[in-house]
Parts: structure tokens; sequence; C-alpha cells
């Protein structure tokens, strides 16, 4: 190998390999020593790292290697580093000795040896060079066949031109799309604004310990997207505890305080013994608190601690507990206007909302309709053990209704997985029928036609006129009340005279009336005003 560039050689002492004592030492193959002696390998200088309990060992090796390459000069730098295979210490230590160096490429050639030093210096001194911070190649030496003697042995310059691996890059970006299916539980998607959503997200999970919100209609799989993002981490070795859920609708006063918080014995009646709460059981690991907005407002604030010290009280207790886990929670209301009803608190909403991502409805993602009955087919054998299929006209019948605008899917997957089901469960022979699928359908068009929580919409004025987070967030009182102040305003000529109409009777009671301003405050707690109540009208 000839140099046109003075070679410059960087490595660690070896503090068995470059062992020897006395005369003896020149029988033993030393990987540093040898180096030097390699014909058609001229070292020009030697930069050799030690620690400080092997400093005389180096200090031999220097010498020995003026004796071997009198042309080499052996520069020792000493290593600070306590635990050689503490792989934080290790690799700030040689970072600031690549940082300080003054490497010159342009005057001089470089190369890295790894044949000696722990393993953990071994990769720590890989990743320097690969990213580049050492701008050098590496060389590895290996011994003699026969390792008694004064032979050098062997060396091989290693090339780390990772682009011209493409069979290496393949690899990992499959590894990588295999990963980022689990955030789809394995189902292809074809809307582009959830596959953007998927990405950002998949990001986020794995970079992130921060709280993430999930918003979206109930339905919509937000319960299911928390658990793709734990199983994404445990995949990635970023989480060690385990997945904890609770829907925070199903709990009010001490139960949520005790469910959450936990609580000491005798704390109220029935606590005959010390409970760890899931804050605690979650350690570690992510709690998923489902519904987030029907907390109430003391929990909240307890909730706000724990994420901000991860310390929290439980219930009855005086003595404080810890906590260190990731966030996910998940809602189908506008929490922003919660916040202005002064049913959640804003500086939780402040903490919870860095990474917040919207899961559109089965509505809004009518292409994926189809890989999603594919896959609710497949749930169906797991848990049945029985394939069934569609014929193809059934098939065709059934996503022609699915994906068109007469189908409403109000519950979004959950209606799918139903449809699904009862279309399975029933089919003859394993085989779904035309017969079946036009029997469902007309079945899910009374059922949506009556279904409370969709009928007397008015010509779906609140669907027009709200987002579907704040439509989907209504109470039935309040949205019955909505639509008939919509479908007033949809006739009426002005703001003050929609007012008149809908205060008629309690505007005789008051000394002074101004119903165009009730009426402006009451379309305001809903975001809406009357220009844009008329302009979506139009």
């Amino acid at each position: 190998m000839t140099h046109r560039k003075p070679l410059v050689v960087i490595g660690l002492l070896g503090s068995t390999l470059d062992r020897g004592q006395g005369a003896k030492r020149w029988e033993v193959w030393r990987p540093t020593v040898a180096l030097c002696q390699q014909q058609d390998l001229l070292v020009s200088r030697f930069e050799l790292l030690h620690t400080r309990r092997y400093a005389d060992l180096a200090a031999q090796v220097r010498d020995d290697i003026r004796q071997v390459s009198p042309e080499t000069e052996v520069r020792l730098h000493l290593d600070p580093t306590d635990d050689p295979w503490d792989f934080e210490s290790v690799y700030a230590h040689l970072h600031d000795f690549a940082r300080a160096s003054a490497f010159d490429p342009d005057a001089e050639e470089y190369l890295v040896h790894i044949t000696t030093g722990t393993h953990v210096a071994q990769i720590c001194l890989f990743l320097l060079t690969e990213s580049r911070h050492i701008p050098a190649r590496l060389v590895q030496t290996s011994p003699p066949a026969r390792t008694r003697g004064i032979k050098p042995g062997h060396y091989q310059i290693i090339d780390l031109d990772l682009s011209k691996y493409d069979r290496i890059a393949s690899r990992f970006a499959t590894h990588a799309l295999d990963e980022r299916t689990l955030l789809t539980s394995g189902i292809e998607t074809r809307n582009a604004a959830f596959e953007a959503l998927v990405t950002q997200l998949d990001r986020v999970a794995t970079r992130s310990d921060a709280p993430l919100l999930l918003l979206g209609p109930t339905g919509a799989g937000k319960s299911r997207m928390a658990r793709r993002v734990y199983d994404l981490k445990q995949v990635r070795r970023l989480v060690r505890g385990p997945f904890v859920e609770i829907n925070c609708a199903t709990i009010r006063g001490d139960a949520a305080m005790s469910a959450l918080f936990g609580h000491v014995k005798g704390a109220f009646t029935g606590a005959l013994r010390d409970r760890p709460g899931l804050l605690r059981s979650a350690n570690g690991g992510v709690l998923f608190l489902d519904e987030i907005a029907e907390l109430g407002l003391d929990e909240q604030a307890m909730l706000l601690r724990a994420l901000e010290e991860k310390r929290f009280l439980p219930l009855g207790g005086d003595r404080e507990m810890s906590s260190d886990f990731q966030l996910i929670a998940g809602t189908n209301r506008d929490l922003s206007q919660a916040v202005r009803d002064g049913r959640f608190r804003e500086d939780l909403l402040a903490r919870i909302n860095l990474w917040t991502f919207r899961l559109p409805g089965l509505a809004e993602r009518r292409e994926d309709i189809a890989p999603n009955l594919a896959y609710e087919l497949e749930q169906y054998r797991q848990r049945s053990g029985t394939v069934v299929t569609f014929s193809t006209e059934a098939r065709r019948l059934f996503l022609a209704f699915a994906e068109g605008p007469e189908a409403r899917w109000p519950a979004n997957f959950r209606d799918l997985s139903a449809v699904t089901t009862r279309l399975a469960t029933l089919a003859p022979g394993g085989r779904i029928t035309v017969e079946q699928v036009t029997a469902e359908i007309a079945a899910l068009r009374s059922l949506w036609r009556e279904d409370p929580a969709t009928s007397g919409r008015t010509d779906g004025l609140i669907d027009h006129a709200l987002s579907p987070e704040t439509a989907a967030s209504l109470d039935r009182f309040d949205r019955a009340q909505l639509e008939d102040v919509l479908a007033v305003c949809r006739t009426s000529p002005s703001l003050s005279a929609a007012g008149r109409i809908l205060f008629d009777r309690s505007r005789q009671r008051r000394q002074s009336v101004n119903d165009a301003d009730r009426l402006r405050k009451y379309l305001a707690r809903f975001g809406l005003d009357w220009q844009a109540v008329r302009r979506r009208q139009d």
C-alpha cells in the first residue's frame, strides 16, 4: 500500500493484547506494535489512547514502536474513562478527543485501528468514523498463522462507504416500513391525509416521550392507535413498563381518584387495603386516558402535577408516590370549548396538546373501507376459526354502498366491525351472498334513519355548521337546542330578527332587551357567528 500523504493512525492501547514481559514480548503478536511493522504501511504518526492505569504499558509500547519503525512518531493521550464498558462515558470521551483533534485530510491520511480496546470502545470508534467526526478509514489487524516469532501478521482496510451497499439500505427501509405498519395494525391505507398522520406519528412516537393527544369521533380508533403507539415503542425498546388504559367516562369522584392515583387503607368506606392506582402501574410504560375530558377538575389538577413532577398523593395518603410514564390522552370533545366552559383546565390542555393528532372518522376515509373490511374478516377468522369470504358480486354491492355518500357510519369503525360480524356469522357455507348484503344494507338504512343520535338534524344543519369533533361532543339536549336555533337563523333575514323569534317569551319579562346580543353570545359558545352560519347555509 503506497501513500502520497503522511499516514496517521488513531488507536486504543490493548491492555491484554499489547501486553508483553521482558525479551519474550517480541515472541508474542501485539497488534499495536505489529501495525507499525507492516512492510507496505508506513505510519508517520500514531495517536495512542490509554487509561491512567496502563500508563506504563503505553510507554513500553511507544518505545517498542520506535525500535521497529523509527520513522513513526508516537503520541500518547490519556483517556479519562473510568468504566470502559460504560457506552455513554466511552463515547463522550472519544467524541471529545475527535473534536479536539486538528484533522487535516488535505495534508494527511487517517486510519482508525479497531482491533484493540473493549467492544464498546470499538463500536464508538466505528460510529465516530462512519459519521465523519473522524475523517478516516478503519484498519483491522490479525495475527499470523503462527503466533510466536516476530512476524507482524496481516492488516485490512475497511471501506465505510455505505452508499455502495444497496442491499443494506433496502433492508433497513423494509424494517422501518414493517415497524411503521404497527400504527395501522398492518392495514393498508389509501387515504393521503391518514398516511401523512401516521408518518408524523411514527416520528413523534419514536423520538419523544411527551404527552400525545388523540382527537376524533367515537369509534375512529383512538384506543387502537394508542395501543399501536405502545407496540411501536416496545419494538424500538423505548419503554420497559406496561400499557395501561382506562376510559375516564366510567369513573367519577373518589372512584376516579382511587383508580388513577391509588388510595391508602381507610381512605373512604370500603377501602379495606392499599391500592397502587393506574399511574403507578404505568411506571416506565404508557398510560392511555380515553375520554380525558370527562375527568373532574380535581383529578385534572393532580394529573397535571403528576405529568410535570412525576409525583402525586394517593387518596387519603400523606406520602407522595412517584411514576414516570408517557401519557396518551383521547377525546371526542372540543377541549378548547371545554376550557371556555370551565370544564377543563387550561394549564392541563397546554401540557397535553404538544403533539395533537386528529383521527378521521370512517366516512372521511371511505377509500380505506375495502382494506379494513378484509382486516375485520381476518379478525373474525381468528376469533371463530372460520374462514368467511364475499362472493364477487356481494363484495361489489357492499362496497358500492359502504363507500358511497349514503353510508353515514356514525359509529365509524365500530359500525364496520359490527356489520362484518353479522355478515360473517350468517354466511351460508362461509360465503357472504348478495341476498345477505341486500338485507344488511336495508337494515343499515333503517337504523341510521331512525337513530336518535343522527335523526332530526333539520337537513344536517349541525353537520354543516360545526366541525366533526364539536358536533360529536354535543349532548343530546344541546344538539336539539342548537338545531332549532340554526333552523330559525336559516329562515330569518337578520340576527335581530332571529333573536326576536327565539327569545319571544323571555324578552317580555326583561326591562332591557338585546336579542341580537343574546343570540350572538349563544352562537359563540359553539365557535359560530351570524356570518358563518349564513355562509354555511348558502
